[in-house]
């Protein structure tokens, strides 16, 4: 591991204005390290990894995580053990950026979070030692490839946070939008909630959890969920509302 003053030698080497490929060749530090460096120059600990999960600190926001990561989440090891928690959120929703930042902190007050920037989106990241078993849905492959479904005591949790799962499930991979039609030469508009996954697992525990809450749904294709009654939009506006 290298010790900080190489690290601050390198990164000045780089804030002259040089190439990583130069500094990486001079220095004998691989790019992708000084890329990591610039982001946190700080090493991470090398956590002991307790086989008690802790659970989260707030229940209220890991089910509202938990709805972000079931959407755009996914979790990958590091070399030197715990792993990352990474949310996508697009760069359109700043308010979303810093609602997912909030609930990582509220449900893993440990555990810095930050932000890295890619094309048209971040990617909300973590690291810890405990994402896996606070997230047991993680495993290899896409989510829609395979089963997915909710531990007891996560379902728990949704139960009595439902709202909470709902607008984490909207937040990530769903939308509001404001749909016309003309009637007697008129135009009317009316608006409308959509969600789209290609999971029917995912899928369902959406639809499960807004039959409990009295939300009118229906399909609007395989992939597509379609919420357009006037109270249940309502109650969508009152409890999850657009992404900003």
């Amino acid at each position: 591991m290298y010790d900080m003053a190489t690290r601050r030698q390198a990164l000045a080497l780089v804030a002259e204005g040089r190439s990583l490929n130069s500094v990486s060749t001079e220095t004998g530090i691989s790019r992708s390290a000084l890329r990591a460096w610039k982001i946190r120059i700080e090493p991470l600990p090398r956590m002991v990894r307790s086989d008690e999960c802790p659970g989260p600190a707030d229940q209220e926001a890991y089910v509202y995580l938990l709805g972000l990561y079931l959407g755009d989440g996914c979790i990958s090891p590091h070399p030197h053990g715990g792993h990352h928690l990474r949310i996508a959120c697009a760069d359109a929703w700043p308010g979303l950026i810093a609602q997912c930042r909030a609930a990582i902190t509220a449900v893993h007050p440990d555990s810095r979070v930050y932000i890295l920037q890619r094309s048209g989106c971040v990617a909300v990241t973590s690291y810890g030692n405990h994402w896996t078993c606070l997230f047991p849905q993680h495993a290899p492959g896409k989510k829609h490839d395979r089963r997915i479904h909710l531990r007891p005591w996560q379902q728990a949790l949704v139960d009595a946070h439902p709202w909470a799962f709902v607008r984490g499930l909207i937040h990530s991979d769903g939308c509001r939008t404001t749909n016309w039609t003309v009637r007697n030469g008129k135009r009317y508009e009316y608006p409308r909630y959509f969600f789209t996954n290609k999971s029917s697992d995912i899928t369902a525990l959406l639809t499960t959890t807004l039959d409990r809450l009295g939300v009118g749904w229906t399909r609007a294709n395989r992939h597509n969920v379609s919420i357009a009654r006037k109270e249940s939009v309502a109650l969508m506006d009152l409890h999850v509302g657009p992404k900003h």
